[in-house]
């Protein structure tokens, strides 16, 4: 795992055609946008998480 350090308006490129920007930062809270190609699905770590859970218990 890569970890970086970013300040609000500063970004990373993946891949050359996914852009991670810091659009805000305070308090222990942290405002991302992201630019990717329509084909490539972004989800929230936590509605991952709930979706595994769902599929465990079943």
């Amino acid at each position: 795992m890569l970890v970086l350090g970013r300040k609000p308006g500063e970004y990373i490129m993946i891949d050359n055609n996914i852009m991670v920007k810091v659009v805000k930062s305070d308090e222990g809270h942290l405002r991302l946008a992201i630019d990717a190609p329509k084909h490539i699905s972004i989800v929230r770590g936590e509605l991952v998480d709930e979706k595994l859970a769902k599929q465990q218990k079943q």
